[in-house]
């Protein structure tokens, strides 16, 4: 059974829909990815998950409980960051810590100063002084240390630094090699592929696109970089060649996956003497649903 599952998920503000049937599944020990641009609906889901919203229709499946009318059960055994953390400004940063740890039952003090040390972090200092990424320290801290089953991360690195991204993107594999399961919400798309097992795109309250990257990855266009003894003749009438740039003597152009096989041979007649093909990211599968739509985000949901 599924650790997270929506059906149908949908969500109304007046007669704005913001989110329209959507539909989530993640397992035990999985990362999921839940990228789209911002207004897309991912906060919304996210805050229907936690039980602060309540759905219009459709349903949604935490632990195999309801979550909203088993709110208080269900947030027992997960942790949530947000993307802006709103601290109490009196307390340290370790009275936080030691706040969110015990408000879940836990008490491992070992595993939370292994953490202080990793995120680098002053748990003494008020939390008013603290910067953004600081703040994102104590919540990630307090998530990590809680020994939760669901980790329902929304932004979570926002305002960290490169160094303490690794951190982060280090903790959530040795959650999921614990058999943990994560829902992950981020912008950063090089950090949604290095992490997730699956990945679900959201556009104006639509899920557009799920599955693995390796089911996903037909969908995209290898980018190649070529030089050639003889100048390759039509290469714009080849089917599946996109966005031809010449660089010099060397010409870079896309191709789509499936047609990449024909587009080699035909460029082979030429003499190839160099060949670079970068493969797909996930970047350029975001991209291609967003080619030509002016529109991304506008009106959308928070």
């Amino acid at each position: 059974m599924p650790v997270l599952k929506t059906s149908n998920l949908t969500k109304k503000f007046g007669k704005f829909m913001a989110l329209d049937g959507v539909n989530i599944e993640v397992n035990e020990g999985e990362v999921y990815g839940f990228i789209g641009p911002n207004g897309a609906g991912k906060s919304t889901t996210i805050r229907i998950l936690l039980g602060i919203l309540k759905a219009t229709k459709g349903n949604v499946q935490i632990f195999g409980k309801d979550a909203w009318s088993e709110a208080v059960e269900i947030h027992k055994r997960i942790a949530y960051v947000p993307g802006d953390v709103n601290l109490w400004p009196n307390l340290t940063g370790g009275e936080v810590i030691d706040l969110f740890v015990k408000l879940r039952g836990g008490n491992n003090k070992n595993r939370r100063e292994e953490l202080i040390k990793r995120f680098e972090l002053d748990p003494t200092k008020k939390c008013r002084t603290y910067s953004k990424g600081n703040r994102q320290k104590v919540a990630l801290v307090a998530a990590f240390s809680s020994d939760a089953d669901l980790y329902i991360l929304d932004e979570p690195t926002s305002g960290l630094d490169p160094l303490m991204e690794q951190v982060f993107q280090s903790c959530i594999l040795e959650e999921k090699h614990a058999g943990k399961s994560v829902l992950l919400s981020s912008h950063i798309l090089s950090e949604v592929e290095r992490l997730c097992d699956r990945v679900g795109i959201i556009r104006q309250g639509e899920i557009i696109e799920s599955g693995s990257l390796s089911e996903m990855r037909h969908l995209t266009r290898t980018n190649l970089l070529v030089a050639t003894k003889q100048s390759i003749a039509s290469l714009d009438e080849v089917k599946g060649v996109h966005a031809i740039e010449e660089q010099g003597s060397e010409i870079s152009f896309q191709v789509d996956t499936e047609e990449l096989d024909a587009v080699i041979r035909y460029i082979s007649q030429f003499g190839i003497v160099k060949l670079e093909s970068a493969p797909p990211t996930l970047e350029d599968l975001f991209m291609r649903h967003y080619e030509g739509k002016s529109n991304i985000g506008a009106g959308g949901a928070v």
